[in-house]
């Protein structure tokens, strides 16, 4: 009897830590009608996880950005960040929304967070 290829899930995997690969690649090898994608084939659905700690490729902060991201980790304001920066407040609000942005942050705190978790400031 035949397997019907039509019937047959592919499966992607991109997964950061190769000891986890490996586990679920010997558990979802096995599952009937499931098939695991080969490198850069297509897949009809894929398991992602990433190290959070990992800035994401497209993803870069300038060292202006890191500057005014570690002052707002301290909890410092607008006008103490272009004050110790010796930029304008505008300048500052500049670079707050960018960072928001890139980091696709609701506001300041979670900037503060998404960057912590990903290991690019320390609190």
């Amino acid at each position: 009897m035949s397997e019907d290829k039509t019937a047959e899930i592919v499966l992607a995997l991109e997964i950061d830590n190769p000891a986890l690969a490996d586990r679920l690649t010997a558990l979802l090898g096995n599952i009937p009608g499931l098939r695991l994608a080969a490198l850069g084939e297509q897949a009809a659905a894929a398991i992602v996880a990433r190290d959070p700690r990992i800035m994401p490729e497209d993803i870069t902060l300038t060292q202006r950005e890191l500057d005014v991201l570690a002052l707002m980790a301290e909890g410092a304001s607008n006008k103490m960040i272009a004050r110790q920066l010796g930029i304008s407040v505008h300048t500052v609000k500049f670079h707050v929304g960018s960072l928001l942005d890139k980091l696709d942050a609701t506001g300041r705190t979670d900037a503060v967070a998404h960057a912590a978790r990903r290991g690019v400031i320390e609190l």
